[in-house]
């Protein structure tokens, strides 16, 4: 039997054979800490005495906050720059820009290579047929140290794309389709590889677009192939998938869901406050010359901003030598300094209560950029929209624009929480959250990314979700969460966990978790198991016991027993030393 392109580049990297559902170590070739997570990996090698397996394959990017606007960022990034002084390790500081597109750019990342980083879009170097994955601190904390991580073999997935999109349409607009045939949770636990006509002849730029949004649709890397890594003819795929994009007309997400995507027609003309164009999805040169040539001898609508932030200071400076930022601020563009931007709390790009916003960001999470409402589109989309003042596509520009909207404004309440240990067998309070694709903003917002110790996360828990706001409030040590799909998506914040054993939850039960987030709750100790419908069996309230090591789960006030599935045994051996490190 043939092998798929994420078995080869697994083999390349264990020096042993890739069968899927197989446990491995695999060397990493390039180790990342981000400016949000590198001051935890700092703080774990410290605590633990470890020190830096290879430092020229070890590398910090300071891509978040580029600024150091937030005294808690400068103070990390200063944590990180003293302890990159110390080991040799080379700093990607503020003035250079997204730290998966300067590893692509700088030929750090190779194609067939390996890299982890704390950035949850890291399979961006599915792009260049290279395996990327996001992780939290701890992990990267063992890359750094040990120059490996376990990684359990994934199955693969045959993605056929077919036919070619409009000529007003873009990658983003092709992922955006992805998106909605596959929806949030649709690559979940897959490797998958992309074919088609379309896919041959695209760019290094538009392959990045739709490899960065894998993440958004619960996969672990979309793969490009090309000449240096391919599958071979037989390979096992578990299924094949094919999207027709014949004739696609430009897409757009709507609000609190990358994946709920329907042509921009549909909404045509609804009004908006203001774009941002960037992100490790559409801050690439292509996206800057297409913007460019909408926004040439116009101006953005009275009463509305565009940000502009291209993703690299080497994009930043071609712009700059293609005369494309003075077309920018000749319309009344807001220029960034190269970075994340929208996707990160510290810089430009965040919204306020009421605001209505276009963005070419990869999410729009509820809250993600501020408490403003995110339709997500191509870059062309967002420029066209923000000329005219409504949604629209860059053929579908009117000579006047519309009025503008008057954003309201809320607050946010939180209280501190509570702490306690878990042995094998716990016992608590049933919470049933019937929700599918509970994401890592809505268990624990970006804004307290900054937060480093565990004691002060707890109140923060779930106070972005509908319906839980308060949950920190009534939260016991001791009670147990059950939920649905893919709980943890987004995100590779550790905190996302942390807040839970913060709280003193004694276990999370959900149908299945976020590839990234089973990883932390493992790697930190955090007790979780999952089971098929549960959410339907037991009721909110109820107490309940669960054992990690049979997954017998006794429902005392029902008097009824089911089974869950127990801890594997590398689960159990990493939970009772008390975490990966």
């Amino acid at each position: 039997m043939g092998k798929t392109m994420i078995q080869k580049i697994f083999e390349n990297h264990s020096g042993q054979e890739a069968k899927v559902g197989d446990i491995i170590d695999i060397e990493i070739d390039v180790r990342v800490a981000r400016d949000f997570g590198g001051a935890n990996v700092v703080k774990n090698l410290e605590e633990h005495s470890l020190s830096v397996d290879d430092p020229e394959k070890t590398f910090f990017t300071f891509d978040c906050n580029p600024g150091g606007s937030d005294q808690k960022y400068a103070a990390n990034q200063h944590t990180c720059r003293i302890f990159a002084r110390k080991n040799n390790i080379k700093v990607f500081d503020i003035n250079s820009g997204i730290g998966t597109h300067l590893v692509i750019d700088d030929g750090i990342a190779k194609p067939g290579g390996t890299i982890v980083s704390t950035d949850s879009h890291a399979n961006i170097l599915g792009a260049i047929g290279a395996f990327g994955q996001g992780m939290g601190d701890k992990d990267i904390s063992h890359a750094f140290a040990h120059g490996k991580v376990w990684f359990k073999v994934p199955p693969s997935i045959k993605i056929n794309l077919i036919g070619k999109p409009s000529e007003v349409s873009s990658p983003k607009d092709v992922v955006l389709k992805m998106l909605q045939d596959l929806g949030a949770n649709g690559l979940l636990g897959y490797a998958a590889e992309i074919y088609g006509d379309y896919i041959d002849n695209l760019s290094l730029d538009g392959r990045i677009t739709i490899a960065s949004m894998t993440t958004e649709m619960g996969g672990l890397i979309v793969l490009f192939p090309n000449d240096n890594v391919k599958a071979d003819s037989d390979a096992n795929y578990e299924k094949t998938i094919e999207i027709d994009i014949q004739g696609l007309e430009p897409m757009v997400a709507r609000p609190g869901h990358p994946e709920d995507t329907i042509n921009v027609s549909e909404i045509s003309g609804t009004k908006i406050d203001s774009g941002f164009i960037g992100s490790c999805t559409n801050g690439r040169m292509e996206d800057m010359r297409a913007v460019a040539e909408i926004l040439k001898g116009r101006k953005i609508a009275p009463g509305r901003v565009l940000k502009i932030v291209p993703s690299t200071d080497k994009i930043w400076k071609k712009c700059l030598e293609e005369g494309l930022i003075n077309i920018f601020k000749e319309a009344g563009v807001l220029v960034g300094s190269a970075g994340c931007a929208g996707c990160a709390a510290g810089q430009i790009g965040q919204t306020g209560p009421g605001e209505v916003a276009v963005s070419s960001g990869n999410r729009n999470f509820v809250g993600k950029q501020g408490k403003g409402d995110i339709y997500l589109a191509s870059p062309e989309t967002v420029a066209a929209s923000l000329v005219s003042g409504f949604i629209t596509t860059k053929d579908k520009i009117p000579g006047e624009p519309e009025g503008v909207a008057i954003p309201k404004i809320s607050k946010r309440e939180s209280k501190p929480k509570q702490k306690v240990e878990a042995p094998l067998k716990v016992k608590g309070q049933a919470w049933v959250i019937k929700k599918d694709n509970i994401d890592t903003d809505m268990i624990y917002h970006n804004r307290y990314l900054t937060i480093t110790d565990i004691n002060e996360m707890g109140q923060y828990t779930f106070d972005n979700l509908d319906g839980y706001k308060d949950f920190a409030k009534k939260a016991k040590p001791g009670d147990i969460i059950i939920t649905a799909k893919n709980f943890g998506a987004g995100s590779s914040r550790q905190q996302a966990v942390d807040c839970f054993k913060s709280l003193g939850i004694s276990a999370i039960i959900a149908e299945s978790f976020g590839s990234i987030y089973e990883r932390n709750a493992i790697n930190n100790a955090m007790p979780i198991l999952v089971s098929e419908d549960l959410i339907n069996k037991v009721n909110d309230g109820d107490e309940i016991s669960v054992d990690f090591t049979t997954g017998e789960l006794i429902d005392k006030t029902q008097g009824e027993t089911y089974k869950v599935k127990p801890f594997s045994k590398s689960q159990l051996e990493i939970y009772t030393r008390g975490g990966l490190l």
